[in-house]
């Protein structure tokens, strides 16, 4: 089976990035993990719309895509079936509301300063996103940090 979902990395501005918005959710061990806006692309959607879409269900930001940043691809077991899921991961700017946490599956919300981005984000796939800044911001900071060197579970 096949699941398709989108979102990506909000910047508060994206000419003079100081910030990425990320969600924190609760894991099964009940501890909180940051990690980047994402969800289902629904019939009808492109993965730029679903992206858009899922970014302001659950961080309350109004956004725009830049750009692609890149895809993350994994498998996981969901009940007794094996799942292959892409995630569509884009660059978007924040074009107006605010951090909010009303989506039932986030338990915080907040921006966090490029230096800081790569030692909050739980996955090493999306650190390595977040990476990629460099290359797409006109004004970005280098993102590398010790955090890249652990062992991490993916996605």
């Amino acid at each position: 089976m096949r699941e398709t979902s989108a979102g990506g990395l909000v910047v508060d501005d994206y000419e003079d990035a100081s910030a990425v918005a990320l969600i924190g959710r609760i894991d099964r061990r009940g501890r909180l993990e940051w990690v980047l806006p994402k969800g289902h692309v629904e019939a009808g959607e492109t993965p730029e719309q679903a992206a858009v879409r899922e970014v302001w269900e659950e961080t309350g930001l109004q956004s725009k895509v830049v750009t692609a940043v890149g895809d993350i691809d994994y498998w996981f077991v969901a009940g007794n079936r094996r799942i292959h899921k892409t995630v569509h991961h884009f660059l978007l700017e924040a074009t107006g509301g605010s951090l909010s946490t009303d989506d039932v599956e986030v338990s915080d919300v907040a921006w966090v300063p490029l230096d800081e981005l790569a030692e909050r984000m739980r996955y090493a796939s999306e650190r390595r996103l977040a990476r990629r800044l460099r290359e797409l911001l006109p004004a970005a900071p280098s993102l590398e940090t010790a955090a890249d060197q652990r062992h991490e579970d993916t996605p």
